[in-house]
């Protein structure tokens, strides 16, 4: 392994369940667990790592399809966790956290910057409706890869935190279109659609057009409804809006499909 830059892989990312890996040769931390122990621990197989190395797993707000395998993991690999105090406190009674011991327990202030070993981790808010949501900006290098889904719009402050990284997961969740024509009951529908709701297709390639820079190498196209998408339509919104705001997609960077079930190939960057 190099000493340059850190490795990843999207273990799964979907309305079903959410799980992120990273690894420096310090370190291996998840981005939340939000699919069961077993699943997880078979979608690190599939890129032939264990659940017995991880150091720490990151959460980014309490939602059961991010936090569903946290508790099983914890108490079986007894791995550091971290979530800011709003994120824990809401994840007290929920059945998925469960006891955990209180010294795997930390503190991940938003708006923060924390050192795990070789690589820094920046946090940052988003629009969703949970209690104190954030994602991360991970740094090692000169390099940095941002997750960003579970939000309902982008502001300029946080297009400004994530621009010009060499890699993004960016929020696809839904087709506007599809997701007004379903079966979802009305109330669910606006909450989605809302501010702190989930990024459409098109605002997920909104939100690429202005935080991409000269640095970006690859973009992940991630947490798609089952119901209200269809990963060729997201993928074709993202390319398209990219073609026509004249950005090199395809040339100066790819633009690739998450799986809710399959693990993206490790990769370096």
């Amino acid at each position: 392994m190099s000493d340059i830059g850190f490795k990843y892989s999207i273990l799964a990312s979907g309305s079903s369940g959410n799980s992120f890996y990273l690894e420096t040769p310090k370190k291996k931390i998840l981005v939340d667990a939000g699919l069961s122990g077993k699943k997880i621990t078979s979608l690190l197989s599939e890129i032939n790592r264990k659940p017995e190395d991880l150091d720490a797993i990151l959460i980014t707000h309490e939602h059961s399809d991010h936090i569903h395998g946290v508790g099983v993991l914890a108490r079986k690999y007894g791995m550091d966790l971290y979530a800011n105090e709003k994120t824990w406190q809401a994840m007290e009674n929920s059945k998925y956290l469960g006891k955990v011991n209180s010294s795997q327990k930390h503190i991940f202030e938003m708006g923060k910057t924390k050192t795990f070993g070789d690589i820094d981790i920046e946090s940052f808010g988003v629009s969703h409706d949970a209690v104190a949501p954030q994602f991360y900006r991970f740094m090692k290098d000169d390099k940095s890869f941002v997750m960003l889904t579970d939000t309902g719009y982008v502001s300029d402050r946080m297009a400004g935190i994530v621009e010009n990284a060499d890699g993004y997961l960016i929020e696809s969740n839904h087709d506007v279109e599809i997701l007004r024509a379903g079966s979802y009951a009305w109330r669910l529908k606006q909450r989605i659609l809302s501010d702190l709701g989930h990024l459409s297709n098109e605002d997920g390639a909104d939100a690429m057009i202005r935080t991409l820079g000269n640095r970006t190498k690859k973009i992940y196209l991630g947490h798609l409804s089952k119901e209200n998408n269809i990963k060729e339509l997201a993928h074709m919104t993202m390319v398209n809006q990219l073609a026509q705001a004249d950005l090199g997609v395809g040339v100066d960077f790819q633009v690739y499909d998450t799986s809710p079930d399959t693990a993206t190939p490790l990769t370096e960057i």
